[in-house]
């Protein structure tokens, strides 16, 4: 464990565990955007699939056993993700005090002001959304036993599906730069695969943007019900 904190500490470290951490979440995400499509199919789609997410593994392990050990190690990869970005952050800040200077600076700033609030309003989403769709704190028509209900009724509301369009604009910035961050902390940054990476980042951002921001936009033009 020692090696790994040792590891860890260096900056280097720092975005091996981004990387890693980002692998997971950007797994999940793209996991999370393909199950929702079954908005679509309708209700008793989307239920079976709500459904089926509890009792996924059973009978060979519990029902939500593998749903909660899913849970755990995206809390974990968050919390890492956060934790690696906050600190490298501080670490180049006291590396560079004076900061940098003309555009390069101006460059650079804006990726990272992009990335650090974008990353601030995602989490906020993440928090919101959690109470809003998982436990229904915050949903003032919530039924544990209807997940297609709570979506439907919970983004017609114009506030909310304004919240979940804005934090899924961010989220496509987030990706992107995210995933061109990626492979060059794992060593894929040789120049002639820029253009690869590029390419990749884009495509995979506007994906999963596309993906997400159909389901509020299709619920307030009443193509979803």
């Amino acid at each position: 464990m020692s090696w790994f904190l040792n590891f860890y500490r260096s900056a280097i470290g720092k975005k091996t565990v981004m990387a890693l951490t980002g692998i997971v979440l950007f797994g999940w995400i793209t996991a999370h955007m393909l199950g929702n499509l079954k908005l679509y199919l309708g209700a008793v789609h989307f239920n079976e699939y709500a459904h089926w997410l509890r009792e996924m593994g059973a009978p060979a392990v519990p029902n939500e056993a593998l749903l909660w050990i899913s849970r755990v190690v995206l809390l974990i990869s968050v919390a890492l993700h956060i934790h690696a970005t906050v600190t490298l952050t501080m670490m180049n800040r006291k590396a560079r005090p004076e900061g940098y200077k003309g555009k390069k600076y101006v460059a650079a700033s804006y990726a990272s002001r992009t990335m650090r609030w974008g990353g601030l309003l995602i989490l906020l989403f993440i928090i919101y959304h959690l109470l809003h769709l998982t436990w229904g704190t915050v949903h003032p028509n919530f039924s544990p036993t209807d997940p297609y209900h709570n979506v439907v009724s919970g983004l017609q509301v114009g506030w909310v599906a304004l919240f979940y369009i804005v934090a899924q604009i961010a989220l496509g910035l987030h990706l992107y730069h995210g995933l061109w961050s990626l492979f060059q902390s794992l060593g894929w940054n040789h120049p002639r695969f820029n253009k690869w990476r590029r390419s990749f980042a884009t495509a995979f951002a506007i994906l999963i943007v596309a993906g997400n921001l159909s389901f509020p936009i299709a619920i307030l033009l009443g193509a979803v019900k």
